[in-house]
């Protein structure tokens, strides 16, 4: 890496940083914190690294901030289509956004995965360009600076370590090497067993439509987090917020003689189909998630409702009684 940097110099470090932003799973933290060392050696200027790195994350973010504006959720869906967990891959970053607001921005590059699904997340809820820019660039320039400044207070140690790792130079890249070519199975195979626990029966939007008018009254639950809800306030008509974090507080307010559906507008139906299970577990049989969540429901032209949605924290429901 030293010599890389060396030969490579800025612009090394400017695209190790873009193409961690961008996604793609290669850490710039290492490199800045070595290229902090060699500042502090005097062979690089330290504002200079900062300068290059700052302005790779700026660019990254723009672009999953303006995607994010012009193609809402599906930019994130697409995002966790890559993540081995898609659903907690979103949820997490919008419980971040539930709890700390505006201020995720500045923290979500200290968050496995937040750097790259913020930005985004941050379009979709149309937060405007200029408080975006702040946020955002002062987010970048502490994980910038906090990753130059290590490599600076400890080149001393840094640079003895890596003269002591030359002489296993050759080996360090064959092991590396080999890292890297067990990435991609090993992500498969997290994805696979990830979906291998999902899979159960789904209803699809005609079935449950089909349900309501023959007048069975399925209970209908809407899974997404307050921050989902806020940036899309349809919901099927007669449908009860329950919070995911909290699910097994009101698990005994659903009835076990009536269709529970579980939908959301997560990758998949992952969440619905996780409590879905979860309930299967505790003896309810008659539990499904929605077939293409509430996107497909819209997108078959059914009707929906906009507004607050009823809160499943209310007295327990009535099973002789619609939803």
């Amino acid at each position: 890496m030293v010599g890389l940097i060396t030969q490579y110099g800025l612009a090394l470090v400017f695209a190790n940083v873009l193409i961690q932003q961008i996604g793609l799973p290669i850490p710039a933290v290492p490199t800045l914190i070595v290229a902090g060392a060699l500042a502090a050696d005097g062979k690089f200027s330290a504002l200079a690294i900062f300068g290059v790195a700052f302005v790779a994350c700026a660019i990254s973010d723009t672009i999953w901030y303006s995607a994010g504006r012009l193609y809402g959720r599906r930019v994130t869906k697409l995002l966790c289509q890559m993540s081995p967990s898609p659903d907690s891959c979103v949820r997490q970053s919008e419980l971040l956004f539930d709890r700390w607001g505006r201020l995720t921005l500045v923290l979500a590059k200290f968050v496995p995965g937040g750097s790259i699904i913020t930005p985004p997340l941050a379009g979709t809820a149309r937060l405007g360009w200029w408080s975006f820019a702040l946020l955002d660039g002062l987010g970048a320039a502490i994980w910038t600076g906090v990753a130059i400044c290590l490599g600076m207070l400890f080149h001393g140690e840094i640079t003895r370590l890596i003269l002591r790792l030359e002489g296993f130079e050759t080996i360090a890249i064959e092991v590396i090497g080999v890292l890297l070519a067990g990435y991609i199975p090993i992500k498969w195979w997290q994805r696979r067993r990830f979906y291998k626990t999902l899979r159960m029966a789904r209803i699809t939007v005609d079935e449950l439509r089909r349900l309501r008018d023959t007048g069975q009254h399925p209970v209908i639950v809407d899974l997404r987090t307050s921050l989902g809800r806020d940036q899309d306030r349809r919901f099927i008509p007669g449908a009860l917020i329950m919070d995911f974090a909290e699910v097994d507080q009101w698990l005994d307010r659903l009835p076990t003689d009536r269709e529970i559906i579980f939908y959301c507008t997560c990758p998949d139906e992952a969440r619905a189909a996780s409590v879905a299970r979860k309930l299967m577990g505790l003896g309810y049989a008659r539990v499904r998630p929605l077939l293409g969540g509430l996107d497909a429901w819209i997108a078959a032209g059914h009707e929906v409702e906009c507004g607050a949605v009823a809160s499943g924290d209310s007295a327990p429901i009535d099973a002789a009684s619609p939803v």
